[in-house]
């Protein structure tokens, strides 16, 4: 049985820091420091919640589609569950998710983090679709 606790905690985190981020900018009493820190912190918590997915969906395709070669990479794994129908949107977007989250591993910089905060919006709605067709569950 595949335990989705883990992800569905960072998938909220990441929601909830995206949400926070996205006030700051009528938040006047807020430094540009500030912001870069809650910046940050977005940017940490899709690092850890693409990983958590990614891992999850690997086991998902084993455990419940029952695939035996499925490869410990994220990229091939999600051309795998493309392959099967289970993505909510196109793999080419997940793997601009992959490439964001290459980007970001040990530098972010303002070019970095601008490209990684636009795509957050869109990542975290898939990421939650993702999430409710492997669990069977409504997002709450």
């Amino acid at each position: 049985m595949i335990d989705y606790d883990k992800l569905e905690k960072s998938l909220r985190h990441l929601e909830a820091q995206f949400a926070n981020h996205r006030r700051t900018a009528q938040r006047p009493e807020f430094t540009h420091l500030d912001r870069e820190g809650i910046a940050e912190s977005v940017i940490q918590r899709f690092e850890t919640c693409y990983d958590t997915l990614w891992k999850v969906l690997k086991r998902y395709l084993v455990e419940e589609l029952g695939l035996p070669q499925v490869p410990n990479s994220p990229k091939p794994i999600f051309r795998i569950a493309g392959q099967n129908q289970i993505l909510p949107s196109p793999v080419e977007q997940w793997l601009t998710y992959a490439n964001a989250r290459t980007g970001t591993s040990h530098d972010y910089s303002s070019d970095k983090a601008t490209q990684a905060l636009a795509i957050m919006d869109t990542f975290i709605t898939d990421a939650i679709a993702l999430y409710q067709t492997m669990t069977g569950t409504t997002w709450q």
